[in-house]
């Protein structure tokens, strides 16, 4: 997967804010089979931050690796925004992480467990809680290459936000 340069910087900015805060970051990745963790760790000092990952592809694995409770998956399906926050607080608990991002979702090409292709939920789950869900089209890598852009560029925003709002709330 080649990124844009966009992409890298941004990559850069979430290294340098989470290095400036002394804060981690963990993936627990499906649909996009560890290509979320492969775009963070592409800048130099990736490991300044970024802790490891969890590739949980089959139910049994977020169950069993993340800690995913059955009654999310049978209730919600693997492709929900439950399961991805389940997933991220389980890789948060695995690797001790302040921050943790969690992708599920269908890349195709055809529909699976009740979703059709390009349904995908990203979790970002830390000091705040927050999860996108994105409808894509395209084929297989496309879905996937965009749910790892995706997924930066909110996480950089998430952290912006953060960044910018820190200093109010001290004062408060």
């Amino acid at each position: 997967m080649a990124l844009a340069n966009e992409i890298i910087g941004l990559i850069s900015d979430i290294h340098d804010s989470l290095r400036a805060r002394g804060e981690t970051l963990s993936t627990a990745e499906s649909l996009t089979a560890g290509g979320l963790s492969n775009a963070l760790t592409i800048v130099p000092g990736a490991s300044d931050v970024f802790l490891g990952s969890v590739t949980a592809y089959r139910p049994e694995v977020k169950v069993s690796h993340l800690s995913v409770s059955k009654s999310a998956i049978a209730e919600h399906s693997v492709v929900s925004e439950e399961v991805a926050i389940e997933m991220a607080h389980g890789a948060n608990k695995s690797f001790g992480t302040t921050w943790a991002i969690a992708t599920t979702g269908v890349a195709g090409p055809g529909p699976s467990d009740g979703s059709e292709a390009g349904r995908v939920f990203v979790a970002f789950v830390g000091p705040t809680v927050q999860v996108i869900e994105l409808s894509l089209s395209g084929e297989r890598e496309v879905v996937r290459n965009a749910t790892v852009a995706s997924a930066i560029a909110s996480f950089a925003r998430i952290l912006r936000q953060r960044d910018t709002s820190a200093p109010a709330q001290q004062k408060g």
